[in-house]
């Protein structure tokens, strides 16, 4: 079977390996506490729901817009409006099915074969799939835990070059819950401003979901002068609990936007019409359970952290927003099982956790990182009290094991 030669620039994933365990694992009957799905696990919201069996009560099945009925655009419209500052007109919005693909077909428009787009590590692995998918190079600058996981401004300016068409920033982070301020926000923006040929291309996803009243910013919002140089693009899918209803959103200057609608036009069917009708319930409707999650997000956060702050050979920054925390495990680099493996990698951990200890976590390799790994707090206190105790112990016994073994090597070199 002859395959696309683009298909050649996807490496295998990091992460696969892993899921493949779990799912052995799992049909051989192990129970798992698994921390990798990035899924809230509270329900969509009641009114959502019903705007949902209303909309098919009164037959709204048919065809729509490729990229939106009218009145969804409108929801859209006022939702940044009010909440960001940013004023679009309708024809410079555009909806999809989920914000992955409309982040793809944002890079596709903008980028052409050969071109370089700049994203921060670590970072979500689509970001630097959708630019390969694209003919484009991922450009990536590493940050750390030691710079909070934010890229500075000398950073962007030292990755751009003649070559660069584009930058994708995403705050909150997936997969490291970092938010940028408004005066880290300017500084980037004023590198930007040197570099016209450059687009901005903001993936605001978690804007609901902060915490220690950490407010939210967007690039486009702070500095008025990237407005036509950027597309900010949301979705309902984490907030708002509605991974399957499958709605993504964008602003941007109107060229991007029509080339947004020219790829749609040619690989998508539209949005589902029962799923708009949500859309705009969710947008237009009450917003009071946002902050009444967020609250129980950070709680489980701060449970988080509290279980692993003391365990051996982990550092973890606290994050101010999003569902993840990004532990940095590299005092667990050389140390071995007790079947004598060494632990040389994120991902190595990540399968000693999976295999010894039934834990299932996300390896850093996988979000162009490492020695890292992340954990998603979607999911019970009680699941994350057990979790992270069985973490914290996994760990501590991986430097009990290895000291052991090197006794055992010691007296056994003696005695030889």
């Amino acid at each position: 079977m002859i395959t696309s030669s683009v298909l050649g620039r996807f490496r295998p994933s990091p992460i696969a390996g892993i899921f493949s365990t779990v799912e052995r694992l799992r049909r051989e009957g192990r129970d798992l506490l698994d921390f990798s799905i990035g899924e809230p696990d509270f329900d969509t919201p009641s009114h959502i729901r019903e705007a949902g069996m209303s909309a098919i009560e009164r037959g709204q099945t048919r065809y729509t817009p490729i990229d939106g009925s009218i009145d969804l655009k409108r929801a859209i419209r006022r939702k940044f409006l009010v909440e960001n500052g940013l004023d679009y007109p309708i024809d410079h919005i555009v909806a999809g099915m989920g914000a992955k693909p409309l982040l793809a077909s944002a890079v596709q428009a903008v980028l052409s074969p050969g071109d370089e787009a700049i994203v921060s590590t670590p970072c979500w692995p689509s970001h630097v799939g959708m630019i390969e998918l694209a003919g484009g190079h991922a450009v990536k600058v590493v940050t750390s835990i030691d710079s909070g996981f934010k890229m500075t401004a000398s950073q962007l300016d030292g990755a751009i070059n003649p070559r660069t068409r584009l930058v994708i920033l995403c705050s909150p982070s997936n997969p490291t819950g970092a938010v940028y301020s408004e005066t880290e926000l300017r500084e980037l923006a004023e590198v930007l401003l040197r570099h016209p040929q450059v687009a901005i291309l903001s993936d605001d996803l978690y804007e609901h979901i902060l915490f220690d009243g950490t407010p939210f910013h967007t690039i486009a919002a702070i500095e008025p002068r990237l407005f036509n140089r950027t597309m900010t693009v949301n979705g309902l899918s984490k907030a708002y609990a509605m991974t399957g209803w499958r709605i993504g959103f964008a602003g941007g200057p109107l060229a991007w936007v029509n080339g947004v609608r020219q790829i749609y036009s040619q690989c998508s069917g539209g949005l589902c019409s029962i799923s708009q009708a949500t859309a705009i319930a969710a947008l237009e409707g009450p917003k009071d359970f946002l902050a009444d999650r967020a609250s129980r997000y950070q709680s489980r956060r701060d449970l988080t952290l509290q279980a692993l702050g003391a365990a051996n050979g982990l550092r973890i920054m606290k994050p101010r927003g999003a569902f993840y925390l990004m532990p940095e495990c590299s005092g667990l680099i050389g140390t071995r099982r007790s079947n004598g493996e060494m632990i040389t990698s994120s991902g190595d951990f990540a399968r000693y956790l999976l295999e010894d200890w039934s834990v299932v976590v996300v390896p850093g390799e996988g979000f162009e990182c490492g020695p890292y790994f992340r954990i998603s707090i979607a999911t019970s206190e009680a699941n994350l009290t057990l979790g992270m105790r069985l973490i914290a112990e996994a760990s501590r016994v991986l430097a009990d094991t290895t000291g052991q073994i090197q006794l055992r090597t010691s007296q056994t070199s003696s005695v030889g």
